[in-house]
């Protein structure tokens, strides 16, 4: 009988089992939701098919929703950001199916995302849009019982409301990365360290003094360019947006287009979710020893098949660092394939930022399953009645309390006729 998951090693749960228990200490938000959850059942008889990194969060999340009373299946939206302890501790403890190996190609990759949609979801959650784009293409047979699903990142409601424009979405998608409580948090702080903490986990350099180049000045970039600043490097943001670029410049940051910083950066991160920001006319004018990262979801931000074809050879010289020697002798290094380098490197972002962003999938989901028949096929927002419960919560396991406004204070808001 064929086996109903795709791991590693069955043997590395209890670790893995162990670094969840970790990551859900750092929780409360989803541990309160997933509380409610146990109790109301709010998602009985409901299939989700979730294409999420697999992470100790994520297991987090997928153990919240079956809780819930869903049936849940989880495959990796990278390949590279497995955590193949967590993968099995899911489903050795939890009896959660997981289709997910840290290094898969991209044949296994494509497989364990069908595998995971195989059982005609209800509900999608997504990272990246890979499962959305697979149920609107090849397997559109699979998105008969549909009622709606959910979207994590940046890249993917880009691809999202490409679809809603030509018409050709197929059911409602919360965007869960537009809330507040996501996007402010989780983009900016979450990616800030979990991107830096995966280059210096790939190369152990010192950032103090070097000159970090940013491609992309959204909640991201700016997260990258504060952190690389508070160690000390020299920032250069490079930006397509003028009113990006000029808050990178009233940040304290020195702009210029990515022509300029090639000749003087050591470390390149693309944060911009756009393809080949980072090209063959920048490596020509790199230093030798540049190194070049990945922070946005998909490994299209850096023309790796440029760097192929103008190398002399290549090795690896360390986990996740691939030396490229090009024609003259000039080395560059690109870290984890060009792909997540706070995923592939790293461990992701921190459990306390994922905490806000998980909630926000958890009640989202419950969301579409109560109106999702009565949505239309569009991309929609977090509802606000949901992003203001999601930092309450958090405010409140945080020990924090804030004001209220008082009735007079209430009023005058309301009111025009009370001025000067």
């Amino acid at each position: 009988m064929k086996k109903n998951f795709d791991v590693k090693d069955l043997s590395l749960a209890k670790k893995g089992n162990l670094r969840i228990e970790w990551a859900g200490m750092d929780m409360p938000v989803l541990a309160s939701i997933r509380k409610k959850f146990s109790n109301k059942r709010p998602l009985k008889g409901i299939r989700i098919s979730a294409c999420l990194h697999v992470t100790t969060e994520t297991a987090n999340l997928m153990i919240t929703l079956k809780e819930a009373g869903a049936d849940v299946v989880l495959c990796a939206s990278n390949p590279l950001s497995t955590q193949d302890d967590v993968a099995a501790a899911l489903v050795k403890y939890y009896k959660i199916p997981v289709f997910a190996i840290k290094g898969e190609d991209k044949k296994t990759y494509y497989q364990h995302l069908l595998s995971c949609a195989q059982i005609k979801p209800h509900i999608t959650m997504d990272d990246g849009a890979d499962l959305v784009s697979l149920l609107h293409s090849e397997r559109e047979d699979l998105a008969e019982n549909i009622i709606g699903g959910t979207e994590e990142t940046t890249t993917g409601v880009i691809r999202l409301k490409a679809l809603e424009k030509e018409g050709r979405l197929k059911y409602p998608v919360v965007a869960v990365n537009d809330a507040d409580t996501k996007h402010l948090f989780d983009n900016r702080y979450g990616t800030g360290q979990s991107t830096i903490d995966g280059i210096l986990r790939a190369t152990n350099r010192l950032l103090a003094g070097s000159t970090v180049v940013v491609c992309g000045y959204g909640w991201c970039g700016k997260g990258v360019a504060k952190r690389a600043d508070g160690m000390g490097a020299k920032v250069i943001v490079c930006e397509v947006d003028p009113i990006r670029a000029l808050e990178a410049v009233m940040d304290g940051f020195q702009v210029m287009p990515i022509k300029d910083a090639a000749k003087v950066g050591d470390i390149f991160i693309t944060v911009t979710g756009d393809i080949h920001v980072i090209r063959e006319e920048h490596f020509r004018v790199m230093k030798s020893g540049a190194i070049v990262a990945n922070s946005g979801h998909f490994n299209v931000e850096i023309d790796t098949e440029a760097l192929e074809k103008m190398k002399k050879s290549k090795r690896q010289v360390r986990d996740f660092v691939m030396e490229y020697t090009l024609p003259g002798g000039k080395r560059i290094y690109l870290l984890g394939e060009g792909r997540l380098i706070n995923l592939a490197a790293g461990e992701g972002h921190p459990a306390c930022v994922m905490d806000m962003s998980f909630a926000n999938q958890a009640l989202s989901a419950e969301y579409m399953v109560k109106n999702g028949e009565r949505l239309e096929n569009r991309v929609y927002k977090v509802p606000e009645d949901i992003d203001r419960k999601v930092a309450t919560l958090k405010l409140n396991t945080l020990g924090i309390k804030i004001d209220k406004l008082t009735p007079e204070q209430t009023q005058y808001l309301q009111s025009w006729e009370i001025g000067t």
